[in-house]
């Protein structure tokens, strides 16, 4: 086998059996330069078998020098990163990946983005927003949350006032 350079794939294996014959086996292992392993199409397959076609497809990127950076970022970065980008953006980058996707619609993020653009969040405000979610909450209009909000003290007020004369809930 050639020399590795800096850089390479390398695959190990352990053969795990109840056999005895087999309880004296190394792991095994199989070392190829990127270029090797780009030509290598039964090592392709075994990496997919084993580990499925997204961990094939991230390596065979990284040994064509195509390095994703975003894609190694934790979610609480990215989610704060992604809070400074316009509603545009956000739109835009939701539709690239499943990952970004669930990122770009989380309540996380648009909690994130309610504090930093509201001047003050009201507890009304944050209990509405369990309920409605705050992506919702972000894109209610004011007059309509301040309805919400006023309909669930209402409500609030009527059921503690069934608690304290003791009568049953409507259920």
């Amino acid at each position: 086998m050639r020399k590795l350079r800096q850089a390479g794939v390398c695959l190990r294996w352990w053969r795990i059996s109840l056999r005895n014959d087999y309880r004296l086996n190394r792991p095994g292992i199989t070392k190829e330069c990127h270029e090797d392993f780009l030509d290598d199409v039964n090592l392709h397959v075994q990496i997919a078998l084993i580990f499925g076609s997204k961990v094939l497809q991230y390596v065979t990127n990284l040994c064509n020098g195509k390095y994703d950076f975003l894609e190694r970022l934790p979610d609480p970065l990215l989610l704060h990163i992604i809070s400074y980008l316009d509603l545009e953006d956000i739109a835009r980058l939701s539709q690239t990946s499943h990952r970004f996707q669930k990122l770009c619609t989380s309540d996380k993020l648009w909690e994130q983005i309610v504090t930093v653009t509201c001047d003050t969040v009201t507890p009304g405000m944050k209990v509405l927003a369990q309920d409605i979610g705050w992506r919702q909450l972000f894109f209610t209009n004011k007059l309509q949350l301040q309805r919400q909000i006023r309909k669930r003290r209402q409500k609030d007020d009527d059921d503690d006032d069934n608690d304290d004369k003791g009568e049953p809930e409507d259920s």
